[in-house]
């Protein structure tokens, strides 16, 4: 799996504070922005967020590029729906010799590897029959969710959050789960404040949303609703 951040909004901190402050000042935003240094965007953000006054930070994206990840994941992901996506095609790209994501299960387990790679190989070998026969658009049907892909998705940051509640929890399917602490690892990088407290309930403040469904890592269990 691989994660890179390959573009954001500059001073992303300092842009949303900018556009918070607007609500409440006879100024503009480039005014307010000239004017506005890090630790005041820094202690207005944190209150910001704290009150849950989240639709500022709809104003800055981030970019990533993701590779090294099964179709199984970026199913998940395409449900964030506050988000752009653009994946490899597989009606364009052959998948003659594809590449497969194996999950731990089956890695640490010999006699289910040697299956996942023996049927792995079947599949890839029908593929390829298929393939010189109809168009790739159609013989892509008989390919695995374990097909390794690629996309670029970007995120606004209030869409990050829920992002990062959601997917960083330990109920949260492990391959998502890795490629969003890692996206979280990222962002941290150039906006620290703005994703301080981002995560999964229970590492963040200590309660879990799950109800009954909690996998009992905190004792303050709440059920939404």
């Amino acid at each position: 799996m691989k994660a890179v951040l390959i573009s954001y909004t500059e001073q992303p901190e300092k842009k949303v504070a900018a556009a918070a402050r607007l609500c409440y000042s006879p100024i503009g935003a480039q005014e307010i922005l000239d004017e506005l240094d890090q630790t005041t965007a820094e202690n207005f953000l944190r209150k910001l967020i704290a009150l849950g006054h989240l639709s500022p930070l709809e104003h800055v994206s981030f970019t990533f590029a993701i590779e090294g990840v099964s179709r199984v994941l970026s199913h998940q992901m395409v449900r964030h729906r506050i988000a752009s996506y653009s994946q490899k095609s597989q009606r364009y790209v052959s998948e003659h010799e594809f590449e497969y994501v194996i999950p731990p299960a089956v890695k640490n387990n010999p006699a289910a590897l040697e299956v996942y790679k023996e049927k792995m190989a079947v599949i890839a070998s029908a593929y390829s029959e298929l393939a010189g026969m109809i168009p790739k658009e159609d013989a892509r049907y008989l390919l695995p969710s374990a097909c390794e892909t690629k996309f670029v998705c970007t995120f606004n940051a209030r869409s990050l959050l829920n992002f990062f509640e959601h997917r960083c929890c330990q109920r949260a399917q492990w391959e998502i789960r890795g490629l969003a602490k890692e996206m979280l690892r990222l962002v941290r990088a150039v906006a620290p404040t703005m994703f301080e407290k981002a995560g999964a309930a229970c590492d963040v403040y200590g309660i879990c949303y799950e109800g009954k469904m909690s996998c009992g890592r905190v004792k303050n269990i709440i059920t939404r609703g």
